[in-house]
């Protein structure tokens, strides 16, 4: 098993290659403007580092999400496109779930990250491993807390609200990595990469010219 993951539903910029019993390398770049130019540099940096070929990669993870539209997209499409000139499979995770097993709780919590617009994408978890409910997206205030502890970088965007945590704030790509490794190995299903969209995309579809009457 070679799983090659990354993740661009966020500010991290983030790959990692695992070989089933552990992270072989990791790379990531907090960086919110340029996960297109970041994301093939960042997976060739992981490669070298692992003293591994493109071709040896058994299965391609991709974070699906929620995350905001162009970011995600470019790390689902590359999935995409390595795996198919791979010949391999892709899986997509969510990305909410790679923060909540980063965060290795054994009790339940919730994860929120930053969704902009003063809003997060929230879900929550009984363990780390188990999401129960989500993922949603809220303003901070609307977020069901009742209590739990809340892990992300949503938690830090509105510790006030949220409370705040010492747990991994983004989706690290040898968590996602990790995570992947341990349900294949499993043989859990494991879905396509799909985008999780909570949101309409900003841009439409111009519609037809107004008349001009004289």
């Amino acid at each position: 098993m070679l799983v090659l993951a990354f993740d661009t539903a966020t500010p991290a910029v983030t790959a990692a290659l695992h070989d089933g019993r552990r992270v072989l390398a990791e790379s990531t770049t907090i960086d919110a403007r340029r996960h297109g130019e970041l994301l093939i540099p960042t997976v060739e940096t992981v490669l070298r580092e692992a003293g591994a070929a493109l071709s040896e990669v058994t299965a391609v993870v991709a974070g699906s999400g929620p995350g905001p539209y162009t970011g995600l997209r470019v790390g689902l499409m590359t999935a995409q496109g390595l795996a198919t000139t791979l010949a391999v499979p892709a899986y997509g995770i969510c990305t909410l779930d790679a923060v909540a097993y980063g965060s290795g709780l054994a009790e339940p919590f919730l994860v929120a990250t930053d969704a902009r617009r003063k809003e997060v994408f929230w879900a929550r978890y009984s363990d780390a491993r188990t999401r129960l409910d989500g993922p949603f997206v809220d303003r901070p205030a609307e977020v069901p807390v009742e209590g739990l502890p809340v892990v992300g970088a949503g938690a830090g965007l509105y510790p006030d609200i949220l409370g705040q945590s010492d747990a991994p704030p983004y989706p690290y790509a040898g968590f996602l990595a990790a995570l992947a490794a341990e349900r294949i190995a499993a043989g859990e299903p494991l879905g396509p990469p799909r985008p999780i969209y909570l949101r309409r995309p900003d841009a439409v579809v111009p519609g037809a010219p107004k008349r001009v009457t004289a």
